[in-house]
């Protein structure tokens, strides 16, 4: 399987994507710059973390226009996986490519510290392998990651199991205490409709390398190896 993860001006963790698929999964990978049209093959497109153009007037709304994004949004229209994480999953939001939006923390600072999620589907390539009862320790780097969505859009996610992660205690309780940035119904990820576009805020390519001394990142993506290969 070929991986490509977007580089924007800005992004800081496409090199952690890079090392994950590439020397602890094994698979292919390049990079793919924002100002190409070319996805060089790729089957699988990762729109990684960092802060793209600086998160000027809104995390992710600059980089939502990069050139290389027609190639990228007409690729996952098409069905092609496509995954965004922390400012990723912003980008996607901007993009209209997964339902709701990535609002400021509810106390307006940026937060970076390890937290819990609890697997809510497992009919989604990224959780199909993932154990629905584990909480997974999870780093998250954020400011703007409080997930929102009006009434009629929230209870379609609910409706049609498109929610991937919600936060959670280290128990697996799902709790207001758990919640790290007011996001709706504790909320950490979800996916399009056709569950081939998939975001989260939280960062598993940071915890998928036994040198960082969490791999519960891991099961993601070997999740998404064992569902393609």
């Amino acid at each position: 399987m070929k991986f490509g993860v977007v580089v924007f001006p800005g992004s800081n963790c496409d090199q952690d994507a890079i090392n994950l698929f590439g020397n602890v999964l094994g698979q292919k990978v390049v990079p793919l710059w924002h100002k190409d049209h070319d996805l060089q093959g790729c089957d699988f497109i990762v729109l990684p973390g960092g802060f793209s153009y600086g998160d000027y007037l809104r995390s992710g709304a600059i980089a939502r226009f990069s050139p290389i994004m027609k190639e990228v949004i007409d690729f996952a229209n098409k069905g092609g996986y496509l995954m965004g994480i922390c400012n990723g999953f912003q980008v996607l939001g901007e993009a209209g490519l997964v339902p709701g939006a990535l609002l400021h923390n509810d106390n307006r600072k940026f937060i970076c510290k390890n937290v819990y999620l609890k697997t809510q589907t497992q009919n989604s390539l990224i959780t199909a392998q993932v154990d629905l009862d584990k909480a997974l320790k999870i780093p998250i780097a954020h400011g703007e990651g409080k997930y929102y969505a009006d009434a009629d859009t929230l209870k379609m996610v609910n409706d049609n199991d498109q929610v991937l992660f919600r936060y959670c205690d280290e128990n697996g309780n799902i709790t207001a205490e758990s919640n790290p940035n007011g996001s709706l119904e504790n909320i950490a990820g979800v996916c399009n409709k056709n569950r081939n576009v998939f975001g989260m805020m939280p960062h598993p390519e940071r915890a998928s390398d036994s040198i960082l001394a969490n791999q519960d990142g891991l099961a993601l993506f070997e999740s998404i190896l064992q569902a393609v290969l």
